[in-house]
Formats: structure tokens, C-alpha cells, sequence
């Protein structure tokens, strides 16, 4: 009697090794990873060699930041100014012809093999993206962009490749009224008033949410999977919270480093 309640503890044990293993190699197989500005630790980050990079290195979507220049040209570029990326010089994105900001250098600061990398018009990144690849767009101006962007999406044949991401929520929801087609998230990084906003993000037509990793739990998770909302995560660099997140339900993770970040996610 005690070694068949031994061996059926045993079988017991195994099965769930299995299952486990199972549905971690499930989870595992449907993640994806976003190049945050590119693949940003490596290239200059919001570059076409950024870009570039890190569909060598295997990422399922690229994420780029936007504004628009005075002159209504789209530039990717994540501040309001150049003055972090472009080797000091200083100028408000906004206030600045696009002509001028393509003068400035936005590769040299990230090291010489990168001199002369220009701040890209969006046109441009658009024009990288590889067959069965998405681009993540991040709006980082007002709704006065829209415009513009639709001009661009329409004339890149690649509308349906592209994703919205903005932590504005009115110019969210403008942006997919504009783009109802597109999956759409708000970016948050915080917990306060999350549930709100994600019922709001359910009548507004929202895929989901964008959130900072460390606010992700299973209570937002629990909230997500009630109001059928995806849970996309920002940005990540480490393997064991790359893999809590996945085991919790996470679809997409942005990550400076995607192809390093998901060979070592695997090896764990």
C-alpha cells in the first residue's frame, strides 16, 4: 500500500514537471520582444542603424519615439530636444526646421563608428522594416502629429504593420480613432488608477495596456485577463524579470538588448 502511494505521488510529481514545463515552453514560444529604440544598447538609439540592427538581431518589432518638427516633418527622436544625443548641440524639436536637425549628428555620442548617423525622419525607419515586422510607434508630442502620421501611413503601404503607444490618453484615444484597425495601448508606469484606465481602454476599443514592468503583478494581470486586455512591458534587461513576466501572461517585452534577452531568458 505505502509504495503504491509513493510511486502515485511520484507520477503525481512528474506530471506536473510536465505541465509546467509545458506551458512555460507555450508562453515562451508566443512572446515577443521589442527593440526599444532599436536595438539600443548596441547602436545609437532611434537611428536607421538601430533599426537596422535589431531586425539583424531577431526582434519581432522595433519601437521608435516621434515628433514633429517645424516644419511638419516627422522626426524619431525620444527627447523634445537634441541636446543627450547630438553631441550637445541644442535645439527644440518642435521650434526647428527638419532640415537642420538632419545637419546634426545623432550616432557620434554612442561612439565613433556611428559618426554621421542622422535623426531619421519616421519615412525612414518605416523604410527598414522587414516583411512580417512591426514597428511601435511611440507618440511623444501633441495630437497635432496626427495629421502628418497619417499622411506618412498611408503613402508607406505598411499601415497594418504599425502599433500605437502613447502615455497621453487623450492623444491615445484620437490616435486610434484615427487608426481603428491598429492595436493601440496606453503607456503607464503607474498602479494608481490603472483599473480605470483599463476599463476606459475596454470602451475606447483598446487592444491593452503598455506598463512599466516593476507595476506588473497578478492583480494587474487578474484585471487584464477579466476586461480581455493584452499586457505589453517596459523595458526590460534582465532575464529572471523578463521570465516572471512571461510566466504571468506578458505578450510582448521591450528590451534594449532583444536578441541577448531572449537567448538568456531561454537558458534559464
Amino acid at each position: 500500500m505505502y509504495l503504491r502511494r509513493s510511486k502515485f505521488v511520484e507520477m503525481k510529481q512528474v506530471c506536473i514537471f510536465l505541465i509546467s514545463f509545458f506551458v512555460t515552453g507555450i508562453l515562451h514560444a508566443q512572446v515577443q520582444y521589442i527593440a526599444h529604440r532599436g536595438a539600443s544598447y548596441d547602436a545609437p538609439e532611434n537611428t536607421v542603424a538601430s533599426a537596422k540592427l535589431a531586425w539583424d538581431q531577431g526582434a519581432d518589432a522595433v519601437e521608435c519615439d516621434i515628433y514633429l518638427a517645424k516644419d511638419n516633418r516627422i522626426m524619431v527622436i525620444h527627447d523634445h530636444n537634441t541636446k543627450r544625443t547630438c553631441h550637445g548641440k541644442n535645439f527644440e524639436i518642435k521650434d526647428t526646421p527638419s532640415l537642420l536637425l538632419r545637419d546634426l549628428d545623432a550616432g557620434l555620442w554612442k561612439g565613433p563608428q556611428f559618426k554621421g548617423e542622422k535623426i531619421p525622419f519616421l519615412t525612414d525607419i518605416i523604410k527598414t522594416i522587414p516583411k512580417d515586422k512591426k514597428l511601435v510607434i511611440e507618440i511623444k508630442c501633441s495630437a497635432d502629429v496626427l495629421p502628418f502620421l497619417n499622411k506618412v501611413a498611408e503613402k508607406s503601404n505598411r499601415l497594418s504593420d504599425f502599433i500605437f503607444i502613447c502615455f497621453d490618453w487623450e492623444v491615445m484615444v484620437q490616435t486610434h480613432q484615427l487608426f481603428p484597425e491598429n492595436a493601440c495601448y496606453w503607456l503607464s508606469s503607474t498602479k494608481s488608477g490603472l483599473r480605470k484606465k483599463m476599463e476606459q481602454s475596454v470602451e475606447a476599443g483598446m487592444k491593452g495596456v503598455n506598463l512599466q514592468y516593476k507595476i506588473i503583478d497578478e492583480e494587474v494581470i487578474a484585471w487584464a485577463k477579466e476586461l480581455k486586455l493584452e499586457v505589453l512591458a517596459w523595458t526590460v534587461d534582465d532575464p529572471a524579470e523578463a521570465r516572471r513576466l512571461i510566466g504571468l501572461g506578458v505578450t510582448k517585452i521591450t528590451t534594449n538588448r532583444p536578441k541577448w534577452l531572449k537567448e538568456e531568458v531561454e537558458k534559464l
